[in-house]
């Protein structure tokens, strides 16, 4: 239910290059069946996380969500060297939050040529 204390949060670290990801741009997508609606675009700060959560406290519902990374982008702007066409382009990690007044915590683990997830805290 929309009102409630839960949120969701992200945070992007470059693991080839050793240091946050600051810089990254990430959309944020509602997905309902074969709708995919944008709800907001944040970029990742000096820490590699978002000035405020992808979705605030107040706003979170219980659903399916997709966070689309721009690491091909961001890896660009680093003067991370990869092939061309780029192995990892756009990273999309769709998840779901079923109890919308926890705190999801999804992080984005990064390299040029793999990424890993989980549910953090």
């Amino acid at each position: 239910m929309a009102g409630s204390e839960g949120y969701v949060t992200t945070h992007v670290l470059d693991a080839a290059r050793g240091c946050p990801a600051e810089g990254m741009t990430i959309e944020l997508y509602r997905i309902a069946g074969e709708t995919r609606a944008l709800l907001r675009t944040v970029v990742t700060n000096a820490d590699g996380r978002t000035d405020a959560p992808v979705i605030p406290k107040g706003e979170a519902e219980r659903g399916v969500y997709e966070l689309v990374f721009h690491a091909g982008a961001y890896l660009d702007a680093a003067g991370v060297a990869t092939e061309s066409p780029k192995f990892l382009d756009l990273i999309p990690i769709r998840f779901g939050v079923a109890d919308p007044a926890a705190h999801y915590h999804v992080p984005l683990l990064l390299s040029p040529y793999s990424y890993s997830t989980y549910r953090g805290s």
